[in-house]
C-alpha cells in the first residue's frame, strides 16, 4: 500500500505532464543567461504577478535571503514575524551573510502582524540603531491567509515610514486560490515577492523571486556570489512553467482534503484548529511520538510534535484521508 506522507507539500512527485514537459525543454547556459525556458518562467511570473523583473532560484530560502540581501545594506534592519520563516526557519542567512539585523514580532492568531507594534519597532533616525528598511510578510502563515484589507493597510505604513515590503509567498496560490482572486491581487501591494514553486505546486524544485529591474539585477548579483546560478536549467523551470500553467486550481482540492481530514478528527474528539488551505493543525499533546510510531505502522508519515501539522497536496487524495482518519481512531482505541 502507498505511503501518505503528510508532514509536507514539499514531498509530491512531479506529474507525467510535468515530467513530459521537463523532457521536452529548451536548454542553454543560464548563468549567461541563455537558458530559454528559465527565461520564459521569469517573463511569465513576473508579468503575471505585475512585476518588471524575476530571477530564478534553486530555493525559497535562497529567494527569501537575496530579496532581503537586495532591499537591505549592512546594517540594516527588516521587521519580520517570530515564525516566520525568514527569520526563524532559514538559517539565519540574513543576519549570518546579509549582515541584515532581524526585529522579529509575535504574531497574531490570523497570521498577521500587528500594524501597530510593527510601527512601534521602527527605528529612528538615530545612529545608535540600526536603519529599519524592510517589513516581512508571509501569505500563507501557518495556513492562514492574509486578507487584502490587511495587505493594503501593511502598504500604507511602509509607504507612510518609508519601508520596502517584501512577501515570502512560498504558498502564495494556496492563498490566492483560498480568497478567489488572481494571485496578483494580492502581489500588488509588494515590492518583491518570492513565490516557491515545490510546495503545493507540485515542481521538484525552484522559486523565483520577483521585483522591480534594479532590485533583480541586485539579487541576480548575489546569486552567484551564494552559489545560486545554475547551467542549463531548463529542465527545472519549465517544471515550474508547467506547474503554474496546470497545477493551480487543483490547489482548492488540497484545501477540500484537509478540511474533510479536520472534520473527521474532530468527529473523533480531537482538538483541530480552524483551516482555511492546506494545513491541518490538531493538538497532539504528551501523544505526538507515540501517533506518529503508530501511524508509521500504518504506512502514514507524520511529523512529531505537540501542535502537529498535517499538510494536504497533490499526492494525497480522498481516500488516503480517510485512512488517516482510521488510523487516528484505531490509535485512540
Amino acid at each position: 500500500m502507498p505511503v501518505i506522507d503528510l508532514r509536507s507539500d514539499t514531498v509530491t512527485q512531479p506529474t507525467a505532464g510535468m515530467r513530459a514537459a521537463m523532457q521536452a525543454a529548451e536548454l542553454g547556459d543560464d548563468v549567461y543567461g541563455e537558458d530559454p525556458t528559465v527565461n520564459q518562467l521569469e517573463r511569465y511570473l513576473a508579468a503575471e504577478l505585475g512585476f518588471a523583473a524575476a530571477l530564478f532560484v534553486p530555493s525559497g530560502t535562497m529567494s527569501n535571503l537575496l530579496g532581503l540581501m537586495a532591499h537591505c545594506e549592512r546594517g540594516d534592519e527588516y521587521i519580520v514575524g517570530q515564525q516566520a520563516h525568514t527569520y526563524k526557519y532559514e538559517g539565519g542567512g540574513a543576519a549570518v551573510l546579509g549582515s541584515i539585523q532581524p526585529q522579529p514580532i509575535e504574531g497574531e492568531a490570523d497570521g498577521s502582524l500587528d500594524l501597530d507594534k510593527v510601527e512601534a519597532a521602527i527605528k529612528q533616525d538615530d545612529f545608535h540603531f540600526a536603519r529599519t528598511r524592510l517589513l516581512a510578510l508571509e501569505n500563507t502563515m501557518q495556513g492562514k491567509v492574509l486578507s487584502l484589507d490587511y495587505l493594503a493597510s501593511a502598504r500604507a505604513l511602509c509607504e507612510r515610514r518609508g519601508l520596502a515590503l517584501h512577501l515570502d509567498g512560498a504558498r502564495l496560490y494556496n492563498a490566492a486560490v483560498k480568497l478567489g482572486v488572481p494571485a496578483r491581487t494580492i502581489t500588488e501591494h509588494f515590492d518583491s515577492v518570492s513565490v516557491c514553486l515545490s510546495k503545493g505546486l507540485g515542481a521538484p524544485i525552484g522559486s523565483v523571486l520577483c521585483g522591480g529591474e534594479a532590485l533583480i539585477g541586485k539579487a541576480r548579483r548575489l546569486r552567484k556570489m551564494v552559489g545560486g546560478g545554475m547551467r542549463q536549467a531548463g529542465m527545472l523551470a519549465a517544471a515550474g512553467l508547467y506547474a503554474l500553467q496546470h497545477q493551480v486550481e487543483r490547489l482548492a482540492d488540497d484545501h477540500a482534503h484537509a478540511e474533510q481530514l479536520a472534520a473527521g478528527l474532530r468527529e473523533l474528539g480531537w482538538v483541530v484548529e480552524p483551516v482555511q488551505t492546506n494545513m491541518v493543525y490538531v493538538q497532539a499533546g504528551e501523544q505526538a511520538d507515540a501517533l506518529k510510531a503508530f501511524c508509521a505502522q500504518q504506512g502514514i508519515q507524520l511529523s512529531a510534535a505537540p501542535r502537529l501539522r498535517m499538510v494536504t497536496h497533490l499526492d494525497i487524495s480522498a481516500e488516503d484521508v480517510r485512512r488517516v482518519i482510521e488510523a487516528f481512531a484505531a490509535f485512540q482505541n
